[in-house]
């Protein structure tokens, strides 16, 4: 980034803003508008996808203000190359949809406009502005709060500071025009950015109760950007926690792939155990591993879809989840074996036992349940390879991902390693080949003793 992209161009007719704290003991901190002008920033047009550009003037022409705002600022301005872009403009979302014969309006907790080109899809939303006692009442039709203070509805409207100060983090509420090509920053994000540091805007605990998701995106940003979480906005998290408990799981669900499906699963990783923040996500697993289940294969598997999304690779959400839960499931298995189960019946009752108990932290559709339990079935089919069986497995269809499961689990030294490479060659050589792989197991098997017969006794004679 441009080192003068932070010398910042203050306005004098620029009007100043305090956020004071929830419990207003500490000290308020002060923002002011700022523009910068494109001589001083890295924000060119030529990033910027074509629909979003479309989206953005279309606004503008007809008379409404409308930015680029969010992620896409913050990514290009670090340099690199953002996959969304979202915009936030004073039309409502009935005059945005008005607009744009593509766009369908979606949402009930926040009102916005998804305009559609293709795969792309641009979301536009409406600024918001800050809530007046009377807002507040339960009975509101535009804005709720629960007894936890987490907000259930909120579509609140107003202007664009209004709005910048609403968002979660400084680096977020960033703003960039078309029309005069300026960014314009309300809540000293540019700092922030400058010295690689997430921070919330207002009071962290207050804005946490508000909405705890916000804690993972957080925690996701971080993992990301590389950034350090600044140290009031860090302070309250572990504390407050548990208040994900009281996010729908549907939601949670979608969170946990974001969490895992950008590239930075292992840092994510650990910074959700750090702040206590993968407890309401997988209790089984965390119980089991405090319990002393190994969270290598975890690990492994992260490590592993990292690597795939870094070479471009698609990842499949009940491949991860059946990762984050294989510790839960092994003591659970371990549990029923123990108590005299058999261990296939076992491993089927743990199945249901854990998925039972993982829905009601985040919900797992059945379209990934399923093959989630067929992967972890198949550990037991795969060392089974005598005769017809390796065959049989094979041609299951859940087959490459519970070979992908197996060599996980060697790489992270839960199992010796062997069993991976055989099935390795066994896929990658010739029919024939794969005849005289089956008759070699079946020459090293050892043999079973043939159990002597004892002599008949001969009758006694009369």
């Amino acid at each position: 980034m441009p080192k003068s992209i932070f010398t910042l161009v203050e306005q004098s007719v620029d009007k100043f803003r305090t956020l004071m704290s929830g419990n207003g003991k500490k000290k308020a901190r002060t923002f002011q508008r700022r523009e910068i002008s494109r001589d001083q920033h890295n924000v060119s047009r030529s990033a910027i996808s074509e629909p979003a550009k479309k989206v953005l003037h279309r606004l503008n022409k007809s008379g409404y203000e409308a930015y680029l705002v969010g992620g896409g600022v913050r990514d290009i301005l670090l340099g690199g190359k953002p996959k969304d872009f979202d915009i936030a403009t004073n039309a409502t979302p009935e005059e945005v949809h008005d607009l744009f014969r593509n766009s369908r309006l979606i949402g009930r907790r926040f009102r916005i406009v998804h305009v559609v080109f293709g795969r792309e899809v641009i979301e536009v939303t409406t600024f918001r502005g800050n809530a007046t006692e009377a807002d507040t009442d339960t009975d509101d039709d535009d804005r709720k709060t629960s007894e936890h203070g987490l907000l259930l509805r909120d579509n609140v409207y107003g202007n664009q500071e209004e709005d910048a100060l609403r968002r979660d983090f400084t680096v977020n509420a960033l703003y960039y025009c078309i029309r005069d090509f300026t960014i314009i920053d309300f809540a000293d994000g540019i700092e922030d950015l400058r010295h690689r540091q997430l921070r919330l805007i207002g009071d962290p605990e207050t804005r946490y109760r508000e909405d705890p998701v916000r804690m993972l995106r957080a925690v996701r940003f971080a993992a990301k950007l590389g950034f350090d979480i600044e140290p009031e906005t860090e302070a309250p998290i572990r504390e407050l926690a548990p208040l994900l408990t009281h996010i729908p799981p549907a939601r949670l669900f979608d969170e946990v792939l974001k969490l895992f499906s950008a590239g930075h699963g292992e840092a994510t990783y650990d910074l959700l155990t750090r702040y206590n923040l993968l407890a309401p996500l997988f209790p089984e697993t965390v119980r089991a591993i405090e319990a002393g289940e190994p969270d290598e294969l975890i690990r492994q598997s992260l490590k592993n879809t990292d690597a795939r999304i870094a070479q471009g690779k698609s990842v499949t959400p009940y491949f991860l989840f059946a990762a984050m839960l294989w510790p839960a499931l092994q003591a659970e298995w371990h549990r029923r074996q123990d108590n005299g189960d058999p261990v296939q019946p076992a491993l089927h009752g743990a199945i249901g036992k854990v998925i039972g108990r993982q829905v009601q932290a985040t919900s797992i559709p059945k379209r990934f349940s399923g093959p989630m339990k067929e992967i972890w079935e198949l550990q037991m089919r795969l060392p089974r390879r005598q005769g017809k069986r390796a065959f049989a497995t094979m041609s299951h269809p859940r087959f490459r991902a519970a070979y992908d499961f197996l060599l996980v689990r060697e790489a992270s030294g839960e199992i010796e390693p062997g069993l991976g490479q055989w099935w390795t060659e066994f896929q990658q050589t010739d029919e024939r080949g794969q005849e005289r792989m089956l008759s070699q197991l079946t020459s090293d098997a050892p043999k079973k003793r043939k159990r002597r017969r004892k002599p008949a006794q001969k009758p006694a004679q009369q």
